[in-house]
């Protein structure tokens, strides 16, 4: 993945890091650039197993040397590079706060412990529990797995019809397969990346979704858009900062003023019309959907490299933001499987002039892709947040 590859070069610029790498590929698909920095590699069949991670990590600590950090940018890897960290006493998130973040269920529990404000939930093991759940809080209500990413595999319910349809589809609760279910908020869904060294909050960004990931899966002829606002401290994020701080520091628990606290975090939120917040969900993990590329954009920055010196050397040098920036994603419209035609990329060039960063056009014959990110991309950018709306509409 070249969004790997990025990593792996921030971490190989640093001069004073030994790098070694724990990966699927074999040693031969690490780019030739960066062999000569890379200290040691260990393969592995599945780098989603926390056993198999221990097995690579405990090799390179006896061939290469103590291993003082371990990183690693996919939300999956979170609570497998926890295990290994746990069983070599390497500094870090360990076990039980990467539960914290992944495990969506025990999440809300956390923070609703602590007076973080968020939806009604609750994790059902049975369709009965799930039924209990709609008697509660009324319909629509969400459904999504309990480790859930992004928006995958999320339903909203809104009728006990179409609760039943979910069920013929063979979605369905058990004890051994248990479903997250909230209740559903109406509102406006924003993020917030937040950059803490050792617990401390020290830099903060936030983004628009243009609709939200969900109305994008439900609605087939949607676009998805993401703007980042010139304004790097408006009124929205200014009122939100205290519950963002308030949700990290439950989240992280005791373990905050540690290593463990050093992160990049994701966190998606509900802005309701009256002003209120709620906290939707949250990542220890630098976040997707192009926000890496937007703030790099915006910040003049390459966030990839940003984020590889904090993960190694607790360090951050926040960069004042210029620009406004923004990703669309370009989703096939229709029923089939495959792209057949591609319209418009000429026009919207020339109509986007130099407002255009990046653009990465659908191909014919592509397979369809089932997320809210589609087949292609474009990024761009402007002097302000009206002009950057401008471009994602174009």
């Amino acid at each position: 993945f070249p969004n790997m590859n990025r990593y792996v070069a921030g971490f190989a610029a640093l001069p004073d890091v030994t790098l070694s790498l724990v990966s699927e590929d074999p040693e031969e698909s690490i780019p030739a650039s960066l062999r000569p920095r890379v200290a040691g590699h260990y393969r592995v069949k599945d780098s989603y197993d926390g056993e198999q991670l221990t097995v690579a990590v405990r090799a390179i600590s006896r061939g290469v040397g103590r291993v003082d950090r371990l990183a690693g940018a996919l939300e999956q890897l979170q609570v497998p590079m926890a295990t290994v960290r746990d069983a070599l006493d390497i500094d870090g998130i360990r076990g039980d706060v990467a539960r914290n973040f992944r495990d969506k269920d025990r999440m809300k529990d956390v923070l609703r412990a602590h007076d973080v404000p968020v939806a009604k939930s609750g994790l059902a093991h049975s369709p009965d529990a799930l039924r209990k759940f709609v008697d509660q809080v009324g319909f629509p209500i969400i459904v999504k797995p309990q480790a859930g990413l992004g928006a995958q595999s999320t339903y909203r319910i809104n009728s006990a019809e179409e609760l039943a349809a979910l069920e013929r589809k063979g979605v369905v609760p058990s004890s051994s397969v248990p479903l997250q279910v909230e209740e559903f908020i109406r509102a406006r869904e924003r993020t917030c990346e937040t950059v803490t060294i050792r617990g401390v909050p020290v830099w903060r960004s936030g983004t628009r979704y243009l609709p939200s990931p969900l109305e994008v899966l439900e609605t087939p002829w949607k676009q998805y858009c993401v703007l980042l606002p010139r304004e790097e401290n408006d009124e929205e994020m200014a009122r939100f900062a205290p519950v963002n701080t308030s949700a990290l520091s439950a989240l992280f628990g005791a373990s905050a003023s540690t290593a463990a606290g050093t992160a990049l975090t994701h966190m998606e939120w509900f802005l309701r019309d009256d002003g209120r917040s709620l906290v939707n969900e949250v990542g220890a993990r630098p976040p997707g959907v192009q926000i890496m590329p937007l703030m790099s954009i915006a910040h003049e920055t390459d966030f990839w490299s940003d984020w590889t010196t904090l993960m190694a050397l607790d360090e951050f040098k926040p960069r004042p933001r210029r620009w406004a920036a923004g990703a669309a994603f370009f989703r096939g419209q229709g029923a089939g499987n495959r792209i057949v035609s591609v319209e418009g990329i000429d026009a919207a060039i020339e109509e986007l002039g130099d407002a255009l960063v990046e653009m990465r056009t659908p191909k014919v014959g592509q397979a369809r892709v089932r997320n809210y990110e589609g087949e292609g991309w474009a990024t761009v950018r402007h002097a302000t947040t009206e002009g950057v709306e401008r471009a994602l509409l174009a």
